[in-house]
């Protein structure tokens, strides 16, 4: 009889330490793949945000869906300006004191125009396909608008995509958990999301080690 419960306790352990082996090494690979998936998907956000950021300066807003920006990236040219002082005459201190009084001033030169396409991307058209989730059918959303801050209206945009959606085919239980991390070294929420509609910054929730964003 002691020799059965010895076997019994044998193969409990061992299921038990292949079920605890199993846990660990599941996550172990959940974060793996959850990693590589993340980088690809932040990495497609970079380039929505500096498209995004010049589209601002060039047009004063935000673009409100990638068609808009995709055909501003076609089309649109930075102009290329050169800022230099210089010293004039100051006609009304001049005639106040009946010397003549110089002032400094900037001028502002236009030296020509550079394509966005150029300036942001190169040779590449990957723009074409920024907003595509990377290894999904699904896009990133995106939104942009305006809010006011000290009683001036501020042009804001945000672009997301659900972490379920890039973790699709993992486990459920694993998915859930990455949905509530609260960490600095983590992508923080249900969602990897650059820009704001409530607030006024154009970087993301992810940590620096994915790169282009300040918000860690």
């Amino acid at each position: 009889m002691r020799i059965v419960i010895q076997i019994v306790l044998w193969i409990v352990i061992g299921a038990l330490g292949y079920l605890l082996f199993n846990s660990v090494y599941g996550e172990v690979e959940f974060n793996k793949i959850k990693e590589v998936r993340y980088q690809k998907a932040i990495d497609k956000l970079i380039d929505i945000r500096d498209s995004q950021l010049a589209y601002k300066q060039v047009t004063g807003n935000f673009a409100k869906n990638f068609n808009d920006l995709e055909r501003f990236i076609d089309t649109a040219d930075f102009t290329i300006t050169q800022r230099r002082d210089s010293t004039v005459l100051d006609e009304e201190r001049t005639k106040a004191y009946g010397v003549d009084m110089m002032k400094e001033i900037i001028l502002v030169d236009t030296l020509g125009t550079k394509p966005v396409k150029d300036s942001l991307f190169g040779n590449t058209d990957r723009y074409k396909t920024m907003m595509n989730v990377p290894g999904t059918d699904a896009k990133f959303e995106m939104e942009a608008g305006s809010i006011m801050s000290n009683d001036i209206r501020i042009p804001v945009f945000q672009a997301q995509v659900a972490k379920e959606i890039l973790l699709d085919d993992q486990p459920k239980d694993y998915i859930n958990k990455e949905k509530q991390v609260l960490s600095v070294d983590g992508v923080n929420g249900a969602y990897i999301t650059l820009g704001s509609m409530t607030e006024v910054k154009t970087v993301g929730n992810w940590p620096k080690k994915y790169g282009g964003s300040d918000e860690n």
